[in-house]
């Protein structure tokens, strides 16, 4: 029997699944327990319609984080810090401290875990940071610390 999964089981398939299943697992336990349907011509239909949908939601993301991310390549932001004499900043500047200043300067709001810093940023001066904004769309962010 044809049946659909409407909840990932485990050693039998992910959700949105179309697997074939004996007649009676799936009548005595994915049907009950609601882990599945039949794969009539209607449910079919509703899960392309979904898978669809889901196809376009996931494409609008990815182009409204590339349209960020290349909004983000042109952006400088200063942020002011106590340092030595000799330039060195008390402390380091942190992924919140940079979602912060971005959000006051730009009033681009970004998540502070987006913000990929590869090493401490403890002196005066420009420096770059990644800024990961999808799964295929990451951008660089200038930085000027004084």
């Amino acid at each position: 029997m044809k049946v659909i999964l409407t909840a990932d089981v485990k050693n039998v398939g992910k959700k949105g699944q179309i697997i074939n299943a004996s007649d009676g697992y799936a009548r005595n336990h994915l049907f009950p327990k609601n882990l599945a349907v039949e794969a009539t011509k209607g449910n079919m239909n509703a899960l392309d319609k979904k898978n669809k949908a889901t196809e376009a939601k996931l494409e609008a993301e990815y182009e409204e984080a590339k349209a960020l991310g290349e909004k983000l390549e042109t952006i400088v932001v200063k942020i002011s810090v106590k340092s030595g004499v000799s330039g060195k900043i008390f402390g380091a500047v942190t992924g919140k401290e940079i979602a912060q200043a971005l959000k006051q300067q730009t009033g681009i709001e970004i998540d502070r875990r987006k913000i990929v810093i590869s090493e401490p940023i403890k002196t005066v001066g420009e420096t770059q940071v990644s800024v990961k904004l999808h799964t295929r769309v990451s951008a660089s962010l200038r930085l000027i610390i004084e």
